[in-house]
């Protein structure tokens, strides 16, 4: 084998590696908590909460409600009930009475309206409940699926691992050193195809005596124009 195939193979291997290592990332960045599953969470749980404080409310005006009513009843049996005679207490009596009515009735009203309310909340609740399910089992399903991506990520990364130091191992430490420095150089492309007389690298015609000199394939041969390593298959 030619060294400017080894080292063509060598740039292969090292080209999947940085490929699957970013994929790797790419994977490892979407492991863990969803944004949009805890920002779904989150309006859950306000909704709850408002959902809470409006039954608390109506719990309340609930309260109040039937405390007025206690309160007409108990000064309408004196009204009526004839233990009081005395014309200006009766008049104070019934007066007494049309404004607990009158607050009773507002105190109605404002139920209702937050009657209203709690269905409409209760409401909410109920779809932002179903969102958030659907939200779990995807991102679940998704969590799954990223993991088991990145233990066959991580099976391929290793293994072309070894494939690398086994390429490594049969190729002299001055053409390594070379391809090294090239590939820090040229954005991780050291070694160039030749194809149809042309240097794939920079897409330069080779001069004749380069290319019957890479085609030998017993030395390594640089483009002259972007110094890669040429390879001719």
């Amino acid at each position: 084998m030619s060294k400017g195939r080894q080292l063509y193979e060598l740039q292969e291997a090292d080209l999947e590696i940085e490929a699957k290592r970013e994929a790797l990332a790419h994977i490892e960045s979407r492991l863990g908590e969803s944004q949009v599953v805890d920002e779904a969470r989150a309006r859950l749980a306000s909704e709850k909460k408002r959902l809470d404080e409006l039954s608390a409310s109506q719990h309340e005006g609930e309260w109040i409600v039937d405390d007025l009513r206690t309160k007409v009843a108990t000064l309408e049996d004196r009204l009526y009930g004839g233990s009081v005679n005395n014309p200006k207490e009766l008049a104070s009596i019934q007066e007494q009475v049309e404004h607990l009515k009158k607050r009773g009735r507002e105190e109605e009203d404002k139920v209702l309206d937050i009657m209203t309310e709690v269905e409409a909340s209760k409401e909410t609740v109920a779809v932002t409940g179903r969102e958030v399910d659907t939200l779990e089992k995807e991102w679940q399903q998704e969590q799954a699926d990223l993991s088991r991506e990145r233990d066959e990520v991580t099976a391929a990364l290793a293994t072309l691992e070894q494939r690398r130091q086994d390429l490594v191992s049969r190729v002299d430490a001055a053409s390594l050193k070379l391809y090294e420095e090239l590939r820090r150089k040229r954005q991780g492309r050291a070694v160039a195809k030749v194809e149809q007389g042309m240097c794939q690298g920079c897409r330069i015609v080779l001069p004749t005596r380069e290319l019957q000199r890479a085609r030998g394939g017993q030395e390594l041969v640089q483009c002259g124009s972007c110094e890669r390593i040429l390879y001719v298959s």
